[in-house]
């Protein structure tokens, strides 16, 4: 009855059941430990120089990543996903230390650069041995499953920081976030032991296979890069990512003015509002993620799970042009935030499934991270140029249902596209080059 009960609610087999428990473990730990650094990075000193920032930071992606991909393509994952978050980890203890005895403004800068890499750099890092491991019909079944740790994880890191933060020091978090890094770090481990299991799961029906000991994946240092810049799908994802950033940016400045102006002197509402609007976007991405995230990519398929955003999107921002008043911008948010948790992202990651190993973590990581705060980048810009014309808040809107609507467009491409790989003789270029790496 149980296993019943189970199947109808999220649709996952037996064999599944261990390893999408410990993927579940892995992102929660994985988020759970970012929280205690985001609201320390938020009062590290040096953010007067924002653009300065932001700029450095996109330099700091640039430097990390072929050191990544050097230790990818000369290592197998089981060697090397552990070691890069604990080369996080020993960055968190040289940091705890420095903002122990020093308030100097370059800590507080170099601080605030590392933590925009390292936000970003080991979810990637989680989302790439997904792709990697999960059969591309299982990823459609389950990302939205494996979801839910990453959604429940993001609630504990703030319920310890706010906990914790009336004992301790800001610096002293720091320590929380390294223990539970290594959790995370042990996760991936118990995860990557699972792979037969799971592999024997996706195979079942499909194709005979016995899953064996994985290869190295080999190639170059900057092969990502090259594989975004020449493959017409991965330059769709890397543009369907800037999209995003540059929307929700665009978004986020909004909601700063339009939100200063409804509390205008009342702090204390404002941080009641932020509060209330995590709660409801938790509640709705574990309600979605539970029961519809799974159904939708399997049912309707990727390029429908992709284009709720961007439709979404575009609505809102049509609306907001209308009438921009908090009102609006509450609901927009909540549904922009949790759809993007809940739907966009499971969705979006599983469009690696049907790639080369080589381009799931190669690529997938430079696109996460590189194209990610490149995003970032354009859209603060942008939005302040926009500003200067003389545009208001209705006319800076506006000027993003264009750019939704681009959205949606190569969002059904990307859909398109990938149920032709996943459909391709063998089931699609993943299946093909996974075997041929065992």
């Amino acid at each position: 009855m149980i296993g019943r009960l189970r199947r109808r609610v999220v649709d996952i087999h037996e064999a599944e059941v261990a390893v999408v428990v410990w993927s579940c473990a892995y992102f929660f730990f994985v988020l759970s430990s970012y929280y205690p650094i985001r609201d320390e990075a938020g009062v590290a000193g040096g953010v007067d120089k924002l653009a300065w920032l932001f700029t450095a930071t996109l330099v700091a992606m640039l430097l990390v990543h072929p050191i990544y991909t050097a230790l990818v393509a000369r290592m197998p994952r089981a060697r090397f996903v552990p070691p890069i978050y604990r080369f996080f980890i020993l960055n968190l203890v040289v940091f705890f230390l420095l903002l122990s005895v020093t308030d100097s403004v370059w800590v507080g800068r170099a601080f605030f650069i590392w933590t925009s890499v390292f936000n970003l750099f080991v979810v990637s890092v989680f989302w790439s041995l997904m792709a990697d491991l999960y059969h591309p019909a299982q990823s459609q079944r389950l990302f939205g499953l494996v979801a839910v740790g990453g959604t429940l994880g993001s609630v504990l890191g703030a319920s310890i920081t706010s906990g914790l933060s009336h004992f301790v020091s800001s610096a002293s978090l720091l320590l929380v976030s390294a223990v539970l890094l290594e959790i995370a770090a042990r996760s991936a481990r118990a995860v990557d032991r699972q792979a037969d299991n799971l592999a024997r799961a996706g195979w079942h029906g499909e194709m005979d296979a016995t899953p064996s000991r994985e290869r190295v994946i080999g190639g170059g240092v900057l092969e990502g890069i090259r594989d975004v810049v020449r493959s017409p799908y991965l330059l769709g994802i890397a543009v369907l990512l800037l999209l995003f950033t540059i929307t929700s940016t665009f978004l986020y400045f909004q909601q700063a003015d339009i939100v200063g102006r409804a509390f205008k002197m009342d702090r204390a509402a404002r941080t009641r509002l932020f509060a209330n609007l995590d709660l409801v976007v938790n509640v709705l991405t574990l309600v979605t993620q539970i029961f519809l995230t799974g159904r939708v990519l399997r049912w309707l398929g990727v390029g429908v799970a992709l284009a709720f955003l961007p439709l979404l999107t575009l609505i809102g921002f049509g609306i907001l042009a209308v009438a921009p008043v908090l009102a609006v911008l509450v609901v927009f948010q909540v549904l922009r935030r949790a759809g993007n948790f809940a739907i966009q992202r499971p969705a979006r990651e599983v469009l690696y499934t049907v790639l080369p190993r080589t381009e799931k973590y190669k690529a997938n990581n430079f696109n996460d991270t590189f194209v990610y705060r490149l995003g970032d980048q354009l859209g603060a810009w942008s939005y302040t140029a926009i500003g200067v014309l003389g545009f208001g808040l209705s006319g800076l809107a506006l000027t993003m249902v264009p750019l939704s609507a681009a959205w949606l467009l190569l969002a059904f491409w990307l859909g398109v596209r990938h149920r032709r790989m996943q459909e391709a003789p063998h089931g699609g270029r993943s299946v093909a080059v996974t075997i041929a790496s065992l």
